[in-house]
């Protein structure tokens, strides 16, 4: 590993920034943003424009004739199954994000828009653009790199290496060798950076869940920083498994818990309310999914130029810079499964969750804003962190249901943590896709410490700019990604 000059730069890449972050948090934050800022309102319309080509190419080959190309040998066989195959690439992308935002992203949308639409329809649009960041655009950018990768890796031999496919379709040249480098350096830091920024939002949501289960009111640092350095002693034991023993035991179990929690809100909430909500809500965003990811509110003032640069674009940022991660994770568990399974299982399942999560957390967040004396949106503008909290004290079990997120918070957060150390893993062993657990820990410990760095940012908005500033390079790479896998199915003949 120490060998390698691929790495030993990205260690020092990452070492930079966190005790960067760590002796000037205020300075790297400021940077941050300032440099997020400039990138939106310059480059806004390419980052829209990129996730809906990955969205209508991933489409375009699951409906194919190349969508029966299996990633890997015509005889493979899945190595897991379909289920832990699902729930692994759940958790790994986004499990804990749907924990912290349930309830607080929908009402944060309608309390800026119903200043220009009425109640009703401010509602329906906040329902919708939530289920836009969190649907099938996010999960092209992850299925597009994570196909690029499966079908270079297994079915043509290559390391699974962001440059292993430039190399195969254009060949070793003077101009392939330092791009190719480049995008594996920019994929280590947007992995890093990414991965941090969520192990903070996690954190910040866990220590809302503890204080509210043990009615702490004058906390200071010192709990955040206790389940900080809890939930970093248990990265070990996972990252020395089997990744089957491992990964599939904590995203099983958390998705279980995540499951009862949503049966358990939508039964005892207003349950018709929440599924006019859910039934709604889907035909929505099937009717008007494509047409809005190509939208970039050119002509809009400035308030709500500054929302979509502060939801949307950071979202796209957030999925871009999670997009190696989760990519190389999801190739690594899908060997044997087409082209078509493959697309139709990332693209699809993950984004019907989660607009019934929404559904649920969302539409019982804004039964409490239109029909009730609730203060639910001077809650979410206080502390976006107890949200979630805020409204499972209006049900029964309360106790109970704020244990569940903990708990559940706590293993996807594990769960993204033990992933991204594995990729990680994978990039400083050459692409061997069983790296050395000793290298997994290595990586697990850089991942904390930079998280720690975005722990003390103390911003989500912060968190939000630092992950978009990291993930900023790899959104040029995901074209060279794409003409790669494009020209490389064009030479195949599907059988």
């Amino acid at each position: 590993m120490f060998r390698n000059p691929l790495m030993l730069v990205a260690l020092m890449v990452t070492t930079v920034i966190a005790v960067w972050g760590v002796v000037d948090t205020q300075g790297l934050s400021t940077l941050a943003s300032s440099a997020t800022s400039t990138l939106f309102t310059s480059r806004g319309w390419f980052i829209m424009l990129t996730t809906s080509i990955m969205l209508l190419l991933s489409l375009c080959l699951a409906v194919s004739p190349y969508g029966r190309i299996k990633l890997g040998r015509d005889g493979d066989e899945p190595e897991f199954s379909t289920l832990s195959w699902l729930t692994m690439m759940f958790a790994a992308g986004m499990g804990v994000g749907l924990l912290y935002y349930g309830a607080a992203e929908p009402l944060t949308h309608f309390a800026l828009l119903r200043d220009y639409l009425p109640a009703a329809e401010a509602a329906t649009a906040a329902h919708f653009v939530t289920n836009f960041h969190w649907g099938l655009h996010a999960w092209a950018i992850y299925g597009m790199v994570a196909l690029v990768i499966a079908y270079f890796g297994f079915r043509k031999g290559c390391p699974n290496l962001i440059s292993a496919p430039l190399i195969a379709v254009f060949g070793r040249n003077r101009t392939t060798i330092p791009v190719g480098w480049m995008s594996d350096l920019a994929a280590i830091v947007a992995i890093a950076i990414g991965v941090a920024g969520s192990l903070a939002m996690g954190v910040f949501q866990l220590e809302e869940g503890v204080a509210a289960l043990f009615g702490l009111t004058d906390r200071g640092p010192w709990l955040r920083l206790v389940l900080y350095a809890v939930m970093c002693a248990a990265f070990i034991p996972p990252l020395v498994m089997d990744l089957g023993r491992g990964m599939a035991v904590l995203s099983n179990t958390a998705m279980i818990l995540a499951v009862a929690l949503m049966v358990y809100v939508l039964l005892a909430g207003p349950t018709s309310y929440m599924m006019s909500g859910i039934v709604g809500s889907l035909g929505d965003y099937v009717a008007d999914v494509v047409p809005h990811g190509f939208r970039t509110f050119t002509f809009f003032d400035g308030r709500i130029e500054g929302w979509f640069q502060d939801w949307t674009l950071s979202y796209m940022a957030w999925w871009l810079a999670w997009g190696p991660f989760v990519g190389v994770f999801v190739a690594r568990i899908s060997r044997g499964r087409t082209v078509r399974e493959f697309i139709f299982g990332v693209l699809f399942v993950p984004t019907l969750f989660s607009i019934i999560w929404f559904g649920v957390f969302g539409s019982v967040g804004l039964y409490g804003a239109l029909r009730t004396d609730l203060p639910v949106l001077q809650v979410v503008a206080e502390d976006f962190n107890r949200s979630t909290f805020y409204l499972l004290d209006q049900l029964p079990l309360t106790a109970l249901t704020t244990l569940t997120v903990v708990i559940a918070a706590f293993l996807f957060i594990v769960t993204s943590v033990v992933s991204a150390a594995f990729v990680l893993g994978m990039f400083s062993s050459g692409g061997d896709p069983n790296p050395d657990a000793r290298v997994k820990v290595i990586w697990g410990v850089i991942l904390a410490a930079l998280g720690l760095v975005m722990i003390l940012s103390d911003s989500i908005g912060a968190v939000r700019s630092i992950i978009s500033l990291g993930a900023m390079p790899f959104l040029f790479i995901v074209h060279l990604l794409m003409v790669s896998l494009v020209r490389a199915l064009w030479r195949e003949t599907p059988r």
